[in-house]
């Protein structure tokens, strides 16, 4: 019965079937709300209010012809999609959802999901480089030098609470915030770094330079098409909804308490993606240079003060 259990928890819910229902859902209420604040429409007429939407697209990309360039590493070209979608599946099993996934909750597990969702940009940047395309290579030069930027805040702003909670369970830091609530505005720093770095973990506007399309039509996926493109798009959509998850469970006390703590993960899940529909609606594309001052100026800084306040509150037992 114990088995049973783990591969439902794993496979169906909370588990990679939940997670992709997930992951189209919130591709279909960004494209909907990016719409509406552009004064358009947005998917209309596949299921209601357009809600197939998503599945439709995914659907007709499976079904496309494959192709491979000729110049391609053909085996790194073919096999680093599913890394993608292999890491980011399994950030998304060490996410604590209240008493569902118990079972894979260990110290340390906030440092092994933030190592999985760093893997997929490492891809996109060998994604690019294998496919031997001018703009595949370029696209991912601009994707490891972005990493270089957003990383290093966005990790201090992730670990400022496990430092102040003496854990580096994800569990026990959604815990202490429920447990301690007053704590949630000391990270009001690192929570907004969070967000941002997210925004920029995820190549959405203003830090979509890799792929820009009126520069380098697709960026690193340039000569991706059918299953392979399928993968990578869908990847990216699971590790908005993992992202999100994972500041949700980190500043905003997670899984919270009682039967209905999926229900409340998954409202603030859902507030943070709001979050980041709303900051790629309301923003342009920045320079490769731009996204790097902003990094290491702005960002880094307000990170560095977030990790400051919480050792020096914590040094002197105020928290």
């Amino acid at each position: 019965m114990e088995i049973v259990n783990v591969f439902v928890s794993l496979f169906i819910f909370p588990g990679l079937l939940s997670l992709i229902t997930l992951a189209l859902f919130a591709d279909w209420l960004d494209r909907k709300l990016y719409a509406r604040m552009q004064a358009r429409v947005g998917p209309q007429y596949t299921g209601p209010h357009g809600l197939l939407q998503p599945f439709a697209d995914l659907i007709k990309l499976l079904a496309k012809e494959d192709i491979t360039p000729k110049q391609a590493s053909s085996f790194m070209f073919n096999i680093l999609p599913l890394v993608a979608f292999a890491a980011v599946g399994s950030a998304a099993t060490l996410l604590p959802i209240g008493r569902l996934t118990v079972y894979n909750s260990f110290p340390g597990d906030i440092l092994v999901i933030l190592y999985l969702l760093g893997l997929p940009t490492l891809v996109y940047f060998l994604a690019g480089w294998h496919s031997s395309s001018f703009f595949g290579v370029f696209g991912g030069v601009r994707a490891i030098t972005q990493l270089f930027a957003y990383e290093v805040p966005f990790l201090i702003a992730i670990l400022s609470p496990a430092i102040l909670t003496g854990s580096w369970q994800l569990s026990e830091i959604a815990n202490h915030s429920l447990v301690h609530p007053l704590h949630m505005v000391v990270y009001i720093f690192g929570l907004i770094v969070a967000v941002i770095g997210l925004q920029a973990k995820l190549e959405r506007m203003p830090f979509d330079v890799p792929e820009a399309e009126t520069e380098i039509v697709g960026g690193p996926f340039t000569e991706y098409s059918g299953k392979k493109l399928a993968l990578v798009l869908l990847a990216r959509q699971m590790a908005l909804v993992v992202g999100s998850a994972l500041i949700a469970t980190v500043f905003l006390g997670g899984f919270g308490l009682g039967w209905m703590s999926p229900v409340w993960f998954l409202l603030k899940t859902g507030a943070v993606i709001l979050v980041l529909v709303f900051i790629r609606a309301g923003t342009a594309r920045l320079r490769i240079d731009q996204v790097i001052d902003f990094s290491w100026k702005i960002l880094a800084p307000l990170s560095f003060l977030q990790l400051l306040v919480i050792i020096i509150l914590k040094g002197y037992n105020v928290l």
